[in-house]
């Protein structure tokens, strides 16, 4: 593994990073994607992202929430995504979970600047143990996020729907 992505590993298990995080990278991807037309995530750099728009869960207003996400395939070799709420090992599901929970069929992601309709799934049980040994080893600062928290942290299957 590149010493800066071990570096970064580091840094990203901080509780000072904790604590900025999540007010400047989703602000700063947020711009970058929109001044180049979707075509670059600046924290895909480092790890693949997505663009995810949902309803809200109360408001039901788009929400849009840039995060980092473990792309994989499926049987069949389709595409799906999994997304980790993780809120940086921060107390509190991140409000993106919450809308996903109330709108599992009405979110749609950007990956790569296309737009793509998505059903997200919660992971439970032993599926969710599954995902989340993998999610480990694909950025194992999750870990410290999790020992951090009392909650356990979300994760979601993202597979692509027909859009309507």
């Amino acid at each position: 593994m590149a010493l800066g992505v071990r570096l970064v590993q580091k840094v990203s298990s901080t509780r000072t990073f904790a604590r900025l995080a999540p007010h400047v990278v989703p602000a700063m991807d947020r711009t970058v994607h929109r001044l180049t037309r979707g075509k670059v995530l600046l924290s895909a750099q480092l790890l693949p992202g997505v663009i995810l728009t949902v309803p809200g869960a109360r408001s039901g207003h788009l929400r849009t929430t840039p995060l980092a996400c473990m792309p994989e395939r499926g049987e069949r070799g389709d595409p799906s995504w999994i997304l980790i709420g993780s809120n940086f090992g921060r107390p509190g599901h991140p409000a993106w979970t919450a809308n996903l929970l109330a709108h599992p069929d009405d979110a749609v992601i950007n990956w790569k600047g296309h737009d793509i309709a998505v059903r997200a799934r919660l992971l439970e049980g032993a599926e969710r143990e599954e995902v989340w040994r993998a999610a480990l080893t694909f950025w194992p600062p999750y870990a410290t996020y999790q020992a951090r928290v009392e909650r356990e942290i979300r994760l979601f299957r993202l597979e692509s729907r027909p859009s309507a």
